[in-house]
Order: structure tokens, then C-alpha cells, then sequence
């Protein structure tokens, strides 16, 4: 059986179920977003939803802004297929999120909008700004062609064909209900799309944990026998090594994973959704206490359910990256393959996957459009003499623009491997923001240089080590199979990169030394321990 059997056969089975959930999840986006465009789109509304989110629902949407399709699908794949290895990569998330929590006030009494708003605070603005929309947009960008690649091929599969133009029209559709969302919208609708979808989200992964606890009655041991079972490798399937043999890159994987967060753009801008620094870090707290929650139900109760009642082998046959573990574990659990039970759950589940995909590239949308509008067009190109309105007519412009470039990058990218470009997104948000980041708000000494170096030191590190890794070439997973010009060996490079930004960024200060930058210190440090003076 194929991914493709799969889907195109609980789709064709019931077509009528399967178009009838897509249209309920387009209608209820759309009915959110007109919802949301009542309101007067000032810049912070537009931007930050006025900054009148609660704890709870920042939380929950940035929960929504998370768990993306890639993470519920990729996550239990990984478990079925690889145990222990796999299941250290939903522990990293909650790592991710439990230093986010650590962070969360100082960050949101820092800034404003964006990265560069707390880089730019005491060094050059102009360069500093440039610097972090260049990075941030890049980050944005790998994600939305991404989740856009993904959307495309798993609504040509509920509605019955996987042919190329199905495909390409699948892709264009989900980027104009983007740019809809956002140019309608804003951070409002995105929000509450997210919130919805979370919910959502939440609600069937806990049915189908329960559902697999159901099967061996409660018993963890149980599952756990017949998961190594089903592995094919015993014991084995619990230990470490079986994807990475070598150590080195599973510690590798948690160091990028835990700080890639902190510097992801979409993550980064919710913390200025809510009104002070305390409500940030109830975000920040439900956010951790949401990912604890889905790490042990998805990737690991769900992961082991997988791989003990479908087996590894039919996992492998069905999508060798294990893509489709989740699907066919919905199958199973709706009464097996061939069954209108069966056939149910796997639409409902595909459904939900999608309403994921669409909430995601709707944050990560406004996100993208926040920095061209906020900090390349108002503070780079206007000099910061751009009115709240221009900025709004701009980021809904720059909505469309990057809306459309986005389509066309993600046609052209249809075949590449998704996991590449995640990585590769991740990487550099983890090596070129984390550093100056931290840099900026602990250290006296740090400079517009060291801000400049460790930006694009962190990004030229990752994007050099990704290419050149067993990720692009080298191995039988690689991008390309044919060809072997690696010579880094490690398929995460955060273990490397993330110290290289910090390298760079140290150097970059220590090399000339800023005065004024040293003077506003004292002024960052009481508005980022206190919120005095922050927007």
C-alpha cells in the first residue's frame, strides 16, 4: 500500500464526507477572517491583534503556530519507525518551549513588533534592521514554501488525485486563502484560526490516544512489548541509535530543535499579542504545558500505537519517511483498511491536518509581512517617518506580493524533501538570532558589529554546513541521491552553527567598541527587567 492508496482510497470512498470537512474548514477560516476585518486595522491591530490577547488564548495560538502538519505527521512517523531516537525530537520541543518560557517576559518588554525591534534598540538602527528582516524573511519563507508543498499534496489527495496540475492547483489555492486571511484578517484572524484549529487538533489526538490505550487496555508495558514487536527489532526499538548512529547528531538535533524557537519570527512576534510581560509568560506557560501534553499523547502514545498495531513494515511500504503512520493508525483504529469507520477517520484526521496547514501559513504569513512593512519599509526605507496607516496599506501590499512569490517557490519546490527545508529554516533561527539576542539583552559591551556579524555569521554557518551535510547528499536520504559532495557529517548542524553565531557575534563586538551602545544599556535592562517604558 501507498501514501497515495491510502488517501485516494479513503477519499474516493466517501468523496462526499471528504469535500464536505474541506469546505467546513475553508468556510469556518473564512467566517473567522470576516470576523476579524471588522475591526479598525490600526498597526497594532493589525500587527499584534491590539495586544488584547489573553494568557490562555496567546497560548493556544501559539500552540496553533507549532504544532503544524509536519510535527503531528513527522512526529509519529518518526516514533513508529525509529522509538527512542524519534521521540527525542518531541523532548527537544519541550525544551524549545520551556527556555521560550525563561525568556518570554524579557523579550516582550524589549521590543515591539519583530527581531530587529529588540536588536535595533541600542545599535545603528539601519543595518541591525536590514539584517534581521533579511534573516527573518528567509526563515518565514523556507516555512511557508514548506507548509504550502505539504497543504498541496495532502488536499490533491482528499479530493482524489495526485496528478501535478491537481497538485500545482492545490498549492495556488492555499496561498490565496493565505493571502486572504492575512489581508483581511491580520494577527486577529490568524489568531483566532490558530486557537480554533489547537482546539481542534487537540480534541482528536486525545480520541485517538485513548482509543490506542483502549486496545491494550491501559496497560503502558502492553504497548510498549508490542510496539518493539511490531519494529521488528525487539528491545532495540526503546534504545538509541536506531537514526542516529552517531550520538553526536542526536545531541546536535536537541540543540537546534531547543533554540530554533526563540529566533522563529512567527513564534517570536505573539509575545507582543498580549498587554505585558507577565501575560507573555502565561503564554508562555500554557504553551510549554500544551506541547508536554501533545509531546506524550502524539509523539509518543500515537508513535508506539503505529508501529504495534499497523508494524513498521506497512508503515515503510505505505511512505518509507513514515509520513503516513498517523493515517494509518486513524484507519486502523476506525475499524481497519476497507471500512466506512476506517475510511472516516482517516478524512477527519486528513481535515484536521489541513485546517493545521492553514492556520500555520496564516501566522507565519503576517509574521513575513510584519518585518517587510515594519522594518524594511517604515524604519529602512522611510526612516521611521512612515505613519501607522502606511505601514498597514504596506503589509497588506507586501501580503499579496509575498503571498504570490510563495506560490510560485513552492511549484518549483514540489518535489524537494520538506524535512531539508525545515531543517534548514530552523538552523538558521537557532544560529543567527538566538545568539544576538541574548547577547543584546545580557551583555553591556554588545555592538552594532556583533549584532551584524552574529546575524549573518549564524545564517552563512547554517545554510554552508546544511548543503554540505549527509541532509543534501551522501546517503540514500539525502536531496540528492545520485551525487556525494558532503564532507560535514552531521545531518543537524545546531551543535556547530548555533556556537559559530555566538563566535561571531563576541568577535564582531570585542573587534570595536560602541560607546553608545554601552550608554542605552542601562535603559534596554530596566525596560526588559520591568516593562517601564515598553509599548
Amino acid at each position: 500500500m501507498t501514501s497515495t492508496v491510502l488517501a485516494e482510497g479513503a477519499a474516493n470512498a466517501h468523496p462526499g464526507l471528504t469535500l464536505g470537512l474541506f469546505a467546513v474548514v475553508v468556510l469556518i477560516s473564512l467566517g473567522v477572517t470576516t470576523w476579524a476585518s471588522r475591526f479598525r486595522k490600526t498597526r497594532d491591530e493589525f500587527f499584534t491583534a491590539g495586544r488584547g490577547l489573553t494568557g490562555r488564548q496567546n497560548g493556544l495560538a501559539m500552540a496553533g503556530d507549532s504544532l503544524s502538519a509536519s510535527a503531528v505527521l513527522g512526529s509519529v512517523g518518526l516514533v513508529s519507525l525509529f522509538g527512542y531516537d524519534g521521540f527525542m525530537f518531541g523532548i527537544a520541543n519541550v525544551v524549545a518551549f520551556a527556555l521560550l518560557l525563561l525568556l518570554a517576559g524579557f523579550l516582550r518588554n524589549s521590543g515591539r513588533f519583530t527581531v530587529a525591534d529588540v536588536l535595533s534598540f541600542r545599535v545603528r538602527q539601519r543595518p541591525v534592521r536590514i539584517a534581521g528582516a533579511v534573516s527573518s524573511l528567509t526563515i518565514s519563507i523556507f516555512y511557508l514554501i514548506a507548509q504550502m508543498v505539504g497543504s498541496g499534496a495532502l488536499l490533491s489527495l482528499l479530493i482524489g488525485s495526485t496528478s501535478p496540475v491537481v497538485q500545482n492547483l492545490s498549492i495556488a489555492a492555499v496561498g490565496v486563502l493565505m493571502i486572504v486571511y492575512v489581508v483581511f484578517g491580520g494577527m486577529r484572524g490568524a489568531s483566532w484560526v490558530q486557537i480554533i484549529k489547537a482546539c481542534v487538533l487537540m480534541g482528536i489526538v486525545t480520541l485517538m490516544a485513548v482509543l490506542v490505550l483502549v486496545r491494550f487496555g491501559f496497560n503502558p508495558s502492553a504497548l510498549l512489548e508490542a510496539a518493539g514487536q511490531g519494529s521488528g527489532t525487539g528491545g532495540s526499538f526503546l534504545a538509541p541509535g536506531m537514526q542516529y548512529k552517531n550520538p553526536i547528531d542526536l545531541i546536535s538535533l536537541g540543540v537546534g530543535v531547543s533554540l530554533a524557537f526563540i529566533g522563529l519570527p512567527h513564534i517570536f512576534q505573539r509575545f507582543y499579542t498580549v498587554r505585558d510581560d507577565r501575560t507573555a509568560e502565561s503564554s508562555a506557560l500554557w504553551l510549554l504545558g500544551i506541547e508536554a501534553v501533545f509531546t506524550v499523547m502524539v509523539v509518543l502514545i500515537l508513535g508506539l500505537g503505529a508501529v504495534a498495531l499497523v508494524g513498521a513494515t506497512a508503515i515503510k511500504a505505505s511512505d518509507p519517511g513514515g509520513n503516513t503512520a498517523a493515517l494509518l493508525l486513524a484507519q486502523e483504529l476506525g475499524g481497519g483498511a476497507g471500512s466506512l469507520g476506517g475510511d472516516v477517520f482517516v478524512a477527519v484526521f486528513a481535515a484536521v491536518a489541513f485546517a493545521t496547514i492553514l492556520a500555520v501559513v496564516a501566522g507565519l504569513m503576517v509574521a513575513a509581512t510584519t518585518t517587510f512593512a515594519h522594518d524594511l519599509y517604515a524604519n529602512v526605507l522611510r526612516h521611521g517617518r512612515a505613519s501607522d496607516g502606511e505601514e498597514v496599506r504596506m503589509a497588506r501590499i507586501a501580503a499579496v506580493v509575498l503571498g504570490l512569490v510563495a506560490i510560485v517557490l513552492s511549484l518549483f519546490a514540489r518535489q524537494l524533501n520538506i524535512g531539508f527545508i525545515v531543517g534548514l529554516a530552523m538552523s538558521i533561527a537557532a544560529s543567527a538570532h538566538v545568539p544576538s539576542l541574548v547577547l543584546n539583552l545580557f551583555w553591556r559591551r554588545f555592538t552594532t558589529r556583533g549584532a551584524l556579524w552574529g546575524i549573518y555569521g549564524g545564517v552563512g554557518t547554517a545554510l554552508l554546513l546544511v548543503i554540505f551535510s549527509p541532509t543534501v547528499s551522501g546517503s540514500p536520504k539525502s536531496l540528492f541521491t545520485a551525487v556525494d559532495f558532503h564532507w560535514f557529517p552531521l545531518q543537524n548542524p545546531g551543535l556547530v552553527s548555533v556556537p559559530a553565531g555566538l563566535l561571531f557575534a563576541v568577535l564582531g563586538t570585542l573587534s570595536r567598541r560602541e560607546q553608545a551602545s554601552e550608554d542605552r544599556y542601562p535603559e534596554l535592562e530596566t525596560r526588559a527587567m520591568t516593562g517601564a517604558g515598553s509599548h
